[in-house]
């Protein structure tokens, strides 16, 4: 049977984790930037409004389709669906106006320029802006309290160490995953926290593969440090990994590919995530993992090297 990576590797892993903490950090440090400075495109589902999705008869420029609503409605945000010039989305922010009478003012007003049974309406949604807060702080709260909550899971099940650890990878996941987001100018809305979800579950579950077999080999070898058991685990599961990661990747790529301009933010998500959420799993949550054992064990021996002796409490230990 044909294998891509061979059980006999034996690639340092733990050697390169500053490195790999640097790139982290730099990347993290330009996410958080990226985000506070431009700050997320907020879709209709947060920030509220009406969006309505429409195709014409006929290829039409973008331009006039704005200035057919510019007089009517306002400022409205116009987005191609890359049905050569025939399919837009008509994003309207919230105003003072009921939703209903503005979905229904962008709909006449396009088939008064454009003409009767010149213009499909294919979806219609309003947000309101209670809602949409409420939704924005309840989509907030759902990827932190399952980030948490996955770290309370390996923390129960193997020791606080691997949690704190799986807890700090989800997070750099789920930064550099938003940063992309935001730099690429993608909006956010229901879809994306779906991902953002999805990218925590995925990532997860790498870092339990790996935990779980650096435990079981600190079982079978109690007298090797833990640096080389973390490499060895690291390089016994590597060929599984790639194998899901790639297969998975596949999928995401061509539903990105193939699936449309509506679902581009989704795949985008999960492309970014699940690429990052592999990487941590090697080189950030396991190293972690090391520094906490080797800050316990320093913080162990420092009474018996201070003074030359334990202390008597020490020693009755």
């Amino acid at each position: 049977m044909m294998q891509i990576i061979s059980p006999d590797t034996r690639f340092d892993f733990v050697n390169r984790r500053y490195t790999a903490v640097l790139i982290s950090t730099i990347l993290n440090v330009l996410a958080l930037a990226i985000l506070f400075i431009h700050g997320p495109n907020l879709g209709i589902d947060f920030a509220g409004g009406s969006l309505v999705q429409v195709r014409f008869a006929q290829s039409t420029h973008a331009d006039a389709v704005r200035a057919a609503l510019g007089d009517t409605v306002g400022h409205v945000d116009i987005q191609d669906m890359g049905r050569e010039g025939t399919e837009y989305l008509v994003r309207v922010p919230q105003t003072n106006e009921e939703a209903a009478g503005i979905t229904k003012k962008v709909i006449s007003t396009l088939e008064q320029k454009f003409g009767q049974g010149q213009v499909d309406v294919l979806r219609v949604e309003s947000v309101g802006p209670r809602v949409g807060a409420d939704l924005r702080a309840r989509a907030i709260l759902a990827v932190l309290f399952s980030t948490l909550v996955m770290g309370v899971y390996i923390w129960l099940r193997f020791e606080w160490r691997y949690g704190i650890g799986a807890v700090i990878a989800l997070l750099h996941d789920v930064i550099i995953t938003v940063g992309m987001l935001v730099a690429f100018g993608y909006e956010f809305d229901l879809t994306i926290v779906a991902a953002l979800l999805t990218v925590v579950g995925f990532s997860v579950n790498d870092t339990v593969i790996v935990s779980d077999r650096i435990r079981e080999n600190r079982r079978k070898d109690r007298r090797s440090p833990l640096a080389d058991i973390i490499n060895r685990s690291v390089n016994e599961t590597l060929s599984r990994t790639i194998l899901t990661t790639g297969t998975v990747m596949i999928v995401v790529i061509a539903l990105y590919l193939l699936g449309g301009p509506v679902i581009h933010g989704f795949a985008f998500s999960l492309v970014v995530g699940f690429f990052v959420g592999t990487y941590s799993s090697v080189f950030i949550a396991a190293p972690i993992v090391l520094f906490f054992e080797r800050a316990a064990s320093a913080a162990a021996a420092a009474p018996a090297t201070r003074g030359g002796r334990r202390p008597a409490a020490a020693m009755r230990r």
